[in-house]
């Protein structure tokens, strides 16, 4: 059941007898964020195999990254816009809050998704050959990841809301199974760098849940979202620097079938 609450939470795929789940569900959920962001990543793996042989690859990139809104019902694309607002906004912590719940969308949000939107299908996009299965995968693997230590990690902004409720259950049990398949299914793809990776953008993450922890009490779903693109990015980002300037392309096993 903590797995497809996992589904429920991340995707909009069906989920055989949604209900509403109770708190304790949602909380263990959390050790199945990273197989839903592989499930994710094999699911653009496909697609990717597919476009290629009857479109140009830049088109193709824009599809998968459109896939990938699409499949996650764009709710973390919608958390990275909300954040921003709320830190755009000035005033207190309630206001800045209030910012981020208002259905309006600010001109600050707008512009933010469009740039973060660009600078991951042009870091995608120049990646060698060699490692885009890697980093389909490793993208929203290490994102999922990531979202799952922040909410153990940070108290809540809000008493009430999905984010709140994941967060009331959220364990240290959960988080180290989350670490280990994290890491399992990273050696797989990416090999001994992915090990590397983990370790950074976790980093990364808590250092970016901090911020936001202090600029408006805690977190919330929105910034979940938030660190969620943060971390796609920064994955790309890393990929690329380690392909480039290592002196040797990213291991594992992924690479040596693609």
């Amino acid at each position: 059941m903590p797995f497809l609450v996992a589904i429920h939470l991340l995707t909009i795929v069906p989920v055989k007898h949604r209900r509403r789940y109770s708190p304790a569900e949602m909380g263990r959920s959390l050790a199945f964020f990273p197989i839903v962001g592989a499930l994710i990543g094999l699911l653009l793996w496909g697609l990717d195999l597919l476009l290629t042989l009857f479109l140009p690859v830049m088109l193709v990139n824009v599809l998968l990254f459109a896939t990938l809104a699409i499949v996650t019902g764009a709710l973390h694309l919608d958390g990275f816009i909300d954040t921003c607002d709320g830190l755009a906004a000035r005033g207190s912590r309630s206001e800045k809050l209030e910012a981020m719940k208002d259905s309006g969308v600010g001109a600050v949000g707008v512009v933010a998704v469009c740039f973060m939107l660009l600078a991951q299908i042009a870091s995608f996009a120049t990646l060698p050959d060699e490692v885009r299965v890697s980093a389909l995968i490793a993208m929203p693997l290490l994102s999922r990841w990531t979202m799952a230590c922040v909410v153990w990690t940070f108290p809540s902004a809000r008493k009430k809301g999905l984010g709140w409720a994941v967060r009331q259950q959220a364990g240290w049990k959960g988080v180290l199974i989350a670490v280990i398949i994290t890491l399992g299914i990273s050696w797989v793809v990416v090999g001994w760098w992915g090990i590397l990776l983990v370790g950074g953008l976790s980093i990364i993450a808590l250092v970016l849940g901090q911020y936001f922890s202090a600029t408006f009490g805690g977190l919330s779903g929105d910034t979940y979202g938030a660190v969620n693109e943060v971390i796609q990015l920064g994955t790309l980002i890393f990929i690329y620097i380690i392909a480039a300037y290592s002196g040797a392309f990213p291991g594992g096993l992924i690479p040596l079938i693609s």
